[in-house]
């Protein structure tokens, strides 16, 4: 039995399979482009394009087999046999040998490129598929979610980064600075897969697990992701709250060195910090090799770990950095995990500096903000077309809606150039091909160029 995403004919909107029949006579190439149209950041990562040419464009991925489901599909959904374009696929099959007969152009990933710039073209490689190029719209905008993830983890990197230097804290530590604990969150494991992969751009610290494989099979990664041992409220409340201050003394002693991650909200965070990790196991915690990470996991995520700091503080001392804020000693940190968005994180480092203590104090771990929060129109990603070839002469091709502006589209062959003042997009096929940054990384069915993630972290990498 064939999975539902194993059929590129079945990878679209259903009524793109009726498109064959609505292009201008003499339609020979249809050539499209993707862009961040604006958003919330300024600026996009882009990243993801490869891992969904490796997933479904590479190789004979069009056979007669394929093309039978499909047409049968299309019969039973539209109620109409005709509307299935079964002489285009065949067509695939018989003079590609399956093969997909488009060239995609791609500025390269990890690229940090202003919104309102072209990310990469499609365009089809045979006159008599002119019609792929946007059937494969559907699938091949869905790069705006791991662009959109990339885009967002990094936003919160760049804070991160910000309120270090600012309270005098060492950079050494910002790639372990924002855990993922997003995979429960989303809407299956593929989606947890790339999106947690966008995240290890610029992180390295994750929970998730199909992230690491995705980047391992996708982006010759080694081992991207690390994490740490940690309770969860059960492992802690199963003990019963009589015995709460045993459970915590278990975690020390059950991982005896490194880091270990606590949960501490069970009952009353603020007894836990002061009277039992403050109290009764602050030698145990001093005399450790390594460091205990307290998680609180309710309340207002700035008010609270302010207090939980100022609790700390007093029970385990301070050292002052370079710039005058206070430092917990290293064996002792805490994580906020509960709430932890773009705008969250960045109120609690304010309130941090505001109160005195170093950034360094605390890590964050961001979940459903990190990759469920968000959408297409986010960073407002879109594909058009921008010209056609019709019986032999190139057309633009372009929208400009009266009542929307901001949706006005791009006109023409583009190139992405880079200048002193960044990208710019030209339009019009006015631009320089030689200095057109946009790569073949797909031809008629083969990867041409692959990046690693090395490469991509190198380029967006921000400190």
């Amino acid at each position: 039995m064939p999975r539902f995403d194993d059929n590129i004919l079945l990878l679209t909107d259903s009524y793109k399979m009726s498109h064959h029949k609505p292009y201008p006579p003499g339609t020979e190439i249809v050539y499209s482009y993707f862009e961040s149209r604006g958003g919330k950041f300024p600026d996009t990562v882009f990243y993801g394009l490869q891992f969904f040419i490796k997933r479904y464009l590479c190789g004979p991925v069009v056979t007669m087999d394929k093309i039978d489901e499909a047409e049968k599909f299309a019969e039973r959904h539209f109620g109409n046999k005709d509307i299935f374009h079964r002489k285009g696929w065949e067509h695939i099959v018989e003079k590609h040998n399956g093969f997909l007969p488009i060239s995609i152009h791609a500025v390269p990933e990890g690229s940090v490129v202003p919104y309102k710039n072209c990310l990469f073209t499609l365009e089809n490689t045979d006159p008599e598929c002119f019609w792929l190029t946007n059937y494969l719209e559907t699938l091949l905008v869905q790069v705006w979610y791991p662009m959109t993830v990339a885009t967002n983890s990094r936003a919160q990197k760049q804070v991160i980064a910000e309120y270090l230097k600012k309270t005098g804290s060492d950079l050494s530590g910002l790639p372990f600075k924002l855990v993922d604990f997003g995979v429960r969150g989303v809407a299956g494991m593929e989606a947890a897969a790339i999106g947690g992969s966008a995240h290890m751009l610029n992180f390295q610290s994750t929970d998730n697990v199909p992230a690491i494989l995705l980047l391992q099979d996708y982006y010759s990664a080694d081992m991207p992701g690390f994490s740490i041992p940690a309770a969860e409220h059960s492992t802690i409340t199963s003990w019963t709250r009589e015995k709460e201050s045993d459970a915590l003394k278990n975690m020390l002693e059950q991982f005896p060195t490194g880091l270990v991650a606590c949960v501490s909200d069970s009952y009353d965070v603020f007894h836990a910090c002061a009277n039992i990790w403050g109290g009764e196991l602050k030698e145990l915690i001093e005399k450790r090799d390594g460091t205990l990470v307290i998680r609180p996991d309710s309340g207002d995520p700035a008010t609270i770990v302010c207090q939980l700091l100022q609790i700390l503080v007093e029970k385990f001392g301070f050292s002052t950095t370079s710039t005058g804020y206070k430092l917990l000693p290293p064996y002792v940190r805490l994580i906020q995990g509960d709430g932890i968005c773009f705008e969250s994180l960045t109120a609690i480092l304010k309130a941090m500096e505001e109160k005195g203590f170093a950034a360094d104090n605390v890590a964050f771990g961001s979940g459903g903000a990190l990759l469920q929060k968000l959408d297409r129109d986010t960073q407002k990603c879109a594909f058009k077309c921008s010209l056609a070839r019709i019986y032999g002469k190139n057309v633009d091709v372009y929208k400009d809606p009266i009542t929307d502006p901001g949706k006005k589209s791009k006109r023409g062959r583009l190139t992405l150039e880079k200048t002193e003042d960044g990208y710019v997009t030209i339009t019009d096929g006015l631009g320089d091909p030689a200095k057109n940054v946009l790569v073949e990384v797909f031809r008629n069915g083969h990867l041409l160029k692959e990046w690693t993630l090395d490469e991509i972290k190198a380029r967006c990498d921000v400190a």
